[in-house]
C-alpha cells in the first residue's frame, strides 16, 4: 500500500481551485460579486480572447485596505461572517473566502485599489499564487483585478475550455444576470474592445431588463409585486402570446442572487397551465426575497443552487403571484361605443320602435348603410395567408414558384383513386387550401393498389381506404416523418439565401449553444453567425423554412441543443432535421385540398418507412372491416 502523505501548499490549492474556477466566467463571477459586495454603483468587465488571456473587473467599491491585501488572497479569508452562526443569514453573494486565493493559483493577477481613507493605492502582483510584487501606486477609489493567462500552469484545464466565442458568450450571461438582480448598479461589458452592454443603473428593472434582454422582449412583459407567507416576489413576466420555445429566458434571484431553483420554476409553470401552448416556456425575471434563515446557499461550489428551509411557501407565493399577474393583465376591456345617430322608424320598418338596446341601434345602421350604397359585384376572395406569403416569396426568390407550390399547382389527383360523382371533392376551392410541402413518390415498377381518398376530418386526420381497411392518417405527422426523411437521405438541405438578412436576438444560453453548432447548421441549410452582443445574423435558411417564422426555429433548435447537451455533429444534425422537418410541416387545423390529401396518403400507405413522426408519435391506424362489421353486428 502506497505511504499517506500532505499534499505540498501549491498542489492542494491547484485542486480547490479546480472547485470554483472552472472557466473564465466563473472567474468573472466571483470577482463581480465581490464588486457588488464591496457597494459598487459601477462595474466594468472587459474581457480578450474569451477572456482567457486578459480578463478584468473595476469598480468604485471600498477597495481593499493596504495591510488586507496580501490576506484577501489567502484560502479562507473573508471579511463577510465571522463565526458558524453567521452561515444562517448570509446577506452577501460571496462569504466563503476561496475565490481571490482559488483564482490566483490559476493564472497570473494583478490587483490595483485603493480606500477612501488611502492617500495612495495599492498594486499587487502574483503568479501561480505566488507573491510577486507589492508596492504603491496612483489610482482612484476602488478596485481592479487583472487576470492573464488562466490556467497557464494547468495544461489538462486549457483543453477543457471551448472556442473563445463560447467563452467569451458565457462570461456575458454571468454579467447579464448579476446585472438583472442590481439594477441599481451600471454594468458596462467590453468584449475584444467592443462595448456590449451598458445598464444606465438607475434601479429601474424595466429599464435594466431592455438594456440586457432587449426591448422587444421587454414590451413583452407585465409587472408582478406579490406577497404570501414571507416571501415577497416582484419583478416581470411575459405575456402568454410571448411564451418561448424554451426555458432559457428564466431568471430567478433569491435576495439578489442569481440561482436556479426547480420550486419556483415549477411554480411558474404550473401558473401559466392553460394559457399558453403545450411546449412554449414562459419567461421571467423575478426575485424573490425572503428571511436568509430560510434559504441556504452553501449547498453548491458555485453557489448557484440553494436549499429552503420550507419548499411550500416558496412554491406558493410565485404561483400566486404570477397568477394574480396574469388575471390582472388579461382582464376584458369595457367596450366604448359612440352615440348612433337616430334613424327614422319608416326607413327601417322591421325594427320595433321601442328598440332601446346597443345591439339593436347598430344592427339598424348596418341595415340602413347596406340598403343606401349601391349594388356592388362580388369582391373576389382575398388570397390565403400561404398564398400571400408564397407570391410574396416568388417576388424574392428570382419570380419563381417554390417547387413544392409548384407542384401541387400542376399536380392532379390519383385517377384511380378519384372519385368523379363525388362532387364534394371538386368543389373545394383549391385558393383556401394551405400546400403541403411533399415531393411526389417515387415511381414503383410493381404499381401498388391505389388508394381512395375519403376525406378530413377535423382538418387535421385524413381519412382514407385501401386494401379493403379504412386508415386514418394524422397529416401533420405524416408529412413531419416525410420531410426528415428527405433531410436524413441527402444528409443536406438546399439553402435559400434571404434578399434581406434577418437578425434574430436570443438568449446567451441560446446563442452559444447555436454558436457552438455553427458546422452543423450550415450542413442543414443555415447561413449564420454571430452579430454582436446577443444577436445572430441570418442569410440563408433551410427551402423548407422558407415563408415560417425563422427567429422560433432557431429558438427550437436552440433549446434542443441545450437540453440534449449534444457534442456530436451528426447527433445536432438529427436534430435539426427534426425541428426544420415539424417546423415546416403542415399543421393540425390547416385546411388542405383533396390533391394533398391524396398524396399523402399514398405515401404513408406506399412506404414501409413512414410509420412514425420524427418525435416517435404514431402517423396512423387501420381499420379493418372485419372490425367495422363486428361494430355493426354483422358478424360475431
Amino acid at each position: 500500500m502506497a505511504k499517506i502523505q500532505v499534499l505540498d501548499k501549491h498542489t492542494a490549492e491547484l485542486i480547490a481551485a479546480g472547485e470554483v474556477v472552472e472557466r473564465p466566467s466563473s472567474v468573472a463571477k466571483e470577482l463581480i460579486e465581490n464588486a457588488i459586495d464591496a457597494g459598487a454603483t459601477s462595474i466594468t468587465v472587459e474581457i480578450e480572447n474569451g477572456g482567457i488571456t486578459y480578463l478584468a473587473v473595476r469598480d468604485n467599491g471600498c477597495g481593499f485596505a493596504r495591510e488586507d491585501v496580501p490576506t484577501a488572497f489567502l484560502r479562507h479569508a473573508t471579511s463577510k461572517i465571522r463565526t458558524e452562526d453567521d452561515l444562517e443569514r448570509i446577506g452577501t453573494l460571496g462569504f466563503r473566502g476561496e475565490a481571490l486565493a482559488s483564482v490566483a493559483a490559476v493564472s497570473r493577477v494583478e490587483l490595483v485599489t485603493r480606500t477612501e481613507d488611502d492617500l495612495a493605492g495599492t498594486l499587487y502582483r502574483l503568479e501561480g499564487g505566488e507573491e510577486i510584487e507589492l508596492t504603491d501606486t496612483g489610482c482612484a477609489r476602488g478596485s481592479t483585478i487583472i487576470v492573464r493567462d488562466l490556467f497557464y500552469n494547468v495544461p489538462a484545464r486549457m483543453k477543457f475550455l471551448k472556442k473563445d466565442v463560447g467563452e467569451a458568450n458565457a462570461v456575458a450571461a454571468v454579467v447579464d444576470r448579476l446585472a438583472l438582480s442590481h439594477p441599481e448598479i451600471s454594468f458596462r461589458f467590453l468584449r475584444d474592445g467592443r462595448e456590449e452592454l451598458l445598464t444606465p443603473g438607475d434601479n429601474d428593472l424595466l429599464s435594466c431588463i431592455g438594456s440586457v434582454l432587449g426591448r422587444d422582449f421587454a414590451k413583452t412583459l407585465i409587472p408582478l409585486e406579490y406577497s404570501l407567507g414571507g416571501v415577497r416576489v416582484s419583478g416581470y413576466i411575459c405575456r402568454p402570446a410571448s411564451a418561448r420555445a424554451n426555458r432559457t429566458m428564466q431568471h430567478f434571484f433569491i435576495n439578489g442572487r442569481y440561482v436556479k431553483t426547480r420550486t419556483a420554476m415549477a411554480a411558474l409553470e404550473q401558473a401559466y397551465k392553460g394559457a399558453i401552448m403545450v411546449g412554449k416556456f414562459p419567461a421571467c425575471v423575478l426575485n424573490l426575497d425572503m428571511p436568509p434563515e430560510t434559504v441556504d446557499a452553501n449547498v453548491h461550489p458555485a453557489k448557484i443552487e440553494v436549499r429552503f428551509v420550507n419548499e411550500k411557501p416558496v412554491f406558493d407565493a410565485v404561483y400566486h403571484g404570477v397568477k394574480t399577474a396574469l388575471m390582472g393583465d388579461s382582464a376584458p376591456k369595457q367596450a366604448e361605443f359612440s352615440a348612433p345617430v337616430k334613424q327614422p322608424e319608416a326607413v327601417i320598418p322591421t325594427r320595433p320602435a321601442t328598440a332601446h338596446t346597443i345591439a339593436q341601434r347598430v344592427e339598424a345602421q348596418r341595415v340602413e348603410t347596406v340598403r343606401e350604397q349601391p349594388q356592388q359585384p362580388p369582391r373576389p376572395k382575398e388570397p390565403s395567408v400561404w398564398q400571400a406569403r408564397s407570391a410574396a416569396q416568388s417576388g424574392r426568390l428570382n419570380n419563381e414558384q417554390p417547387a413544392v407550390a409548384a407542384f401541387f399547382a400542376s399536380a392532379e389527383p390519383n385517377p384511380v383513386a378519384k372519385e368523379p360523382e363525388a362532387p364534394v371533392q371538386e368543389s373545394l376551392p383549391l385558393q383556401e387550401a394551405v400546400p403541403v410541402q411533399v415531393e411526389e413518390a417515387p415511381v414503383l415498377h410493381n404499381t401498388p393498389e391505389p388508394v381512395r381518398l375519403v376525406g378530413e376530418v377535423l382538418h387535421t386526420y385524413i381519412v382514407a381506404e385501401w386494401r379493403g381497411s379504412v386508415y386514418f392518417i394524422d397529416k401533420h405527422a405524416a408529412h413531419e416523418r416525410l420531410l426528415y426523411n428527405e433531410l436524413k437521405k441527402t444528409e443536406h438541405t438546399d439553402a435559400q439565401l434571404l434578399l434581406t438578412p434577418l437578425t434574430v436576438t436570443l438568449s446567451r444560453e441560446e446563442l452559444e449553444a447555436l454558436t457552438a453548432a455553427e458546422e452543423a447548421l450550415r450542413s442543414a441549410g443555415f447561413d449564420a453567425e454571430e452579430f454582436g452582443g446577443r444577436s445572430l445574423i441570418v442569410r440563408a435558411v433551410p427551402m423548407p423554412l422558407v415563408g415560417t417564422d425563422i427567429a422560433e426555429s432557431l429558438r427550437e433548435i436552440a433549446g434542443g441543443l441545450i437540453a440534449g447537451r449534444r457534442e456530436i455533429t451528426t447527433a445536432q444534425l438529427d436534430w435539426i432535421y427534426h425541428s426544420v422537418a415539424c417546423r415546416a410541416a403542415v399543421k393540425g387545423g390547416d385546411s388542405s385540398n383533396p390533391v394533398e390529401l391524396q398524396k399523402l396518403a399514398e405515401r404513408v400507405l406506399w412506404e414501409d418507412d413512414v410509420r412514425t413522426c420524427p418525435h416517435g408519435r404514431p402517423v396512423c391506424f387501420e381499420l379493418t372491416a372485419h372490425e367495422i362489421e363486428k361494430q355493426f353486428g354483422r358478424i360475431v
